[in-house]
């Protein structure tokens, strides 16, 4: 990593109004805009897309399914409590966040949404180790609400349960979506297919870490959060076959790019993986794997606006937000996107 990169260097100014509080009436109803190879900035809709991508290109898609990650009840002791499951780690286990007054101790019960008992049994750090008395993902389903950013003010409600969820989603274990495919519908899919683009799949379980703030000034000192990740054979295959046919890998989203490029970085670079990644791409990183994105516009300071900055330079993003904040695009989690083209694809 470039040791002079510094936190101030990936900041801007954003009207708090620009911040996507509900999605558009449809998916493919976002605007998009559209960083070319040569950086020249247009100013496109998300329904384009088929437009600038050609055949044999391979978009790759991140499958995770947000659960309902979100429980409220209370303490045995009476005080209110909030959890948020952070990672599932056995059928009845998981790491979550708990905000209360006064953090718990191990062996504390928390009654949850006044219906069943989680018994806190250990911490890792700021996360609490809990048991639940029957499957965590069916508790969930029952008991938990679908868990929205931080910056987006409404109690999450059916609405969201639909559309804070790719419409392919299929791996349940993410605490936040991976936010680019929430543009694709299946019309949209289907039409990609008919023109000889290719779809293939990573799973990669968002954390609420994607959301914490870098609070380092230098970021060679950063420590990234931890997300579990899959990258099947076929993937590799499909990306092996699309970049033989003259084809560019696109990646659907900065977790897509997180999976494929942690693979890369593996020993032999080419076996099909499944582990944890704590990959922390900023500029000067070289890709191995992915040469155009499709992707959200990101927080101030964060860790997935560096990433962007890596694929495109960190000047033409700094043209790129200041045009968008300039032509009133809509930011972050239901906001607009960008297609981001690498100078080098």
């Amino acid at each position: 990593m470039n040791s002079s990169l510094s936190l101030e260097q990936f900041d801007y100014e954003l009207p708090p109004e620009l911040i996507a509080q509900a999605p558009t009436d449809k998916r493919t109803g976002s605007r998009l805009l559209h960083l070319d190879a040569q950086s020249a900035l247009h100013d496109r809709q998300f329904a384009d897309l088929p437009d600038l991508l050609r055949p044999n290109d391979l978009l790759v898609f991140n499958d995770t399914r947000v659960i309902k990650a979100r429980l409220r009840g209370h303490k045995d002791s009476g005080g209110k409590v909030e959890v948020l499951v952070e990672r599932i780690t056995g059928p009845q286990t998981a790491l979550a966040h708990v905000k209360a007054s006064k953090s718990p101790r191990a062996g504390s019960m928390l009654l949850m949404d006044d219906a069943f008992q989680a018994t806190v049994t250990g911490r890792q750090g700021e996360l609490f180790e809990l048991e639940f008395p029957e499957r965590v993902l069916e508790l969930l389903e029952r008991h938990g609400t679908t868990p929205l950013p931080p910056y987006i003010t409404h109690t999450a409600d059916a609405r969201d349960e639909e559309r804070y969820q790719t419409v392919y989603a299929r791996e349940p274990g993410a605490v936040a979506a991976p936010t680019a495919g929430l543009h694709f519908d299946q019309p949209l899919l289907r039409e990609l297919e008919r023109r000889g683009i290719g779809q293939a799949f990573v799973t990669l379980h968002v954390g609420a870490g994607t959301f914490q703030p870098v609070r380092v000034r230098q970021l060679d000192q950063h420590i990234m959060h931890s997300e579990h990740y899959v990258v099947p054979a076929s993937t590799l295959e499909q990306v092996a076959a699309a970049r033989a046919a003259g084809g560019r890998v696109v990646a659907v989203g900065t977790t897509s790019v997180r999976a494929l490029e942690s693979v890369a970085a593996s020993p032999d670079g080419a076996s099909p993986a499944e582990g944890d990644t704590r990959l922390f791409i900023t500029p000067g990183y070289a890709f191995s794997r992915v040469d155009a994105l499709i992707t959200n516009f990101h927080l101030p300071q964060s860790t997935l606006l560096m990433l962007v900055s890596a694929l495109a330079g960190m000047e033409p993003i700094r043209r790129a937000y200041a045009h968008a904040v300039q032509s009133r695009y809509r930011f972050f989690s239901y906001g607009d996107a960008m297609f981001i083209e690498s100078p080098t694809s």
